[in-house]
Order: C-alpha cells, then sequence, then structure tokens
C-alpha cells in the first residue's frame, strides 16, 4: 500500500497541494495505514524536487531472501 500512496502523494504535488493537506487526504483516505507524517512529508518533498520513480532507494548492504 506505500506505493499506492506515494503515487497519491505525486499526484498532489503535481496538483500543486501542500505537504500537510496531503497529510490530511491520505489520513482520510488511509486511517490507520496511513503514511507517518515523516514519510509523508520525505515523499513530497522529493516529488517536488523532480523525482519521478516511485520505489524505494536502493540500499547497501546484504540483500532480503
Amino acid at each position: 500500500m506505500n506505493k499506492e500512496q506515494r503515487i497519491n502523494i505525486k499526484f498532489c504535488v503535481k496538483n500543486g497541494i501542500g505537504a500537510k493537506k496531503t497529510l490530511q487526504m491520505l489520513k482520510i483516505a488511509y486511517g490507520d495505514n496511513c503514511l507517518s507524517q515523516t514519510q509523508v512529508f520525505e515523499w513530497h518533498r522529493r516529488f517536488r524536487e523532480g523525482r519521478e520513480d516511485m520505489d524505494d532507494d536502493k540500499r547497501s548492504g546484504r540483500s532480503i531472501k
């Protein structure tokens, strides 16, 4: 569900909706399953700065099997 919410955050950014309003809308739509404020604000910033990819960043270290 995280990716679905990121798609919605990107949509809000492209439509000029601020991070606080985006968070409010996500809380209404997803309730207890909503991303945290920190996550919403971080993804909002990334998309506002031009990020297109919605996947998590690659992490160094051992892969999970």
